[in-house]
């Protein structure tokens, strides 16, 4: 299917657009998916069980408590990969943990980071260490499937939607795949609101963006809502407006939006010391270091 097709040929209904990322975002999904889904499979796959506690610390900081947060699973093993050879644990336990430079190149080649670009990759090539992360990655999608679910949207976020329907243009902005996305929003009836739900199929959060509101709208109606650095990033790519949902502070982050920062987007005032209140507030909520460093 060619989701980057159909981004580009949305139609503009309002003078307003909006991208809202989803896991961490919208759902409180993050911890369940990292915890229970990404982390066991990573273990599993790239045989770190001698070092399972270490492993474990270093993708939770890569995924959930750093700046990296939310960033495509893919990139994610190669920084955790990159921090394990910094942790003398994982020698003194026989683990000798390297880089993976067939996923190196295919990140670097690949636009579109995702499993079906995988599967194409590895079924023309036959490499094993690339089969090796699809496996991985596959087992995670099974997993996400079988356990996530029953996770609501955080108070606020419905009330939100509500308000800026007829307002704002909205989609999904995503680097999951779009079949959880889709299943995610439609468990809880909070499709309606949004015109697309574009997933890692389709490129990053900044092309999303990109594709679907540029040269549409004026680049101070497009805000971006977010829970991680990647989200600033794809706002800041599209000189668009950011709206960031604090880790640890969700359900407060939503309210505020709904409140106050709705009405100053939709009025104009967004811009300039509002904003930049809310992004010192996101600076400070995640750190760029390990706690191990």
């Amino acid at each position: 299917m060619d989701y980057v097709s159909q981004l580009k040929a949305l139609p503009k209904q309002n003078d307003f657009f909006v991208g809202i990322d989803s896991d961490g975002c919208v759902f409180d999904s993050m911890e369940i998916k990292q915890q229970e889904c990404f982390c066991p499979c990573f273990i599993k796959h790239f045989g770190l069980q001698a070092a399972s506690k270490y492993a474990r610390q270093v993708w939770l900081f890569v995924n959930l408590y750093s700046k990296s947060r939310g960033c495509n699973r893919y990139l994610a093993v190669q920084r955790t990969l990159e921090l394990i050879q910094e942790r003398p644990e994982f020698l003194a336990r026989g683990l000798e943990v390297k880089n993976i430079p067939e996923l190196d190149a295919w990140i670097k080649e690949e636009p579109k980071l995702g499993i079906p670009a995988l599967t194409a990759k590895v079924k023309a090539t036959g490499n094993p260490a690339l089969a090796k992360v699809l496996a991985w990655s596959m087992e995670v999608d099974a997993r996400i499937k079988d356990l996530v679910f029953d996770v609501p949207p955080f108070p606020g976020v419905r009330e939100s939607l509500g308000k800026l329907t007829g307002k704002a243009d909205m989609i999904v902005v995503s680097q999951t795949p779009v079949e959880a996305l889709k299943r995610e929003w439609e468990e809880h009836g909070i499709d309606s609101f949004i015109e697309f739900i574009a997933g890692q199929e389709a490129g990053t959060k900044g092309q999303h963006i990109e594709f679907a509101a540029g040269g549409k709208y004026a680049p101070e109606k497009i805000l971006m809502i977010g829970d991680a650095p990647g989200d600033l990033k794809a706002a800041q790519a599209n000189n668009a407006l950011f709206y960031p949902i604090l880790p640890g502070n969700e359900e407060a982050s939503w309210a505020r939006f709904h409140d106050e920062g709705i009405d100053k987007f939709l009025s104009g005032t967004y811009a300039g010391a509002y904003e930049q209140e809310l992004l010192a507030e996101f600076e400070k909520a995640l750190p760029e270091l390990p706690p191990w460093k």
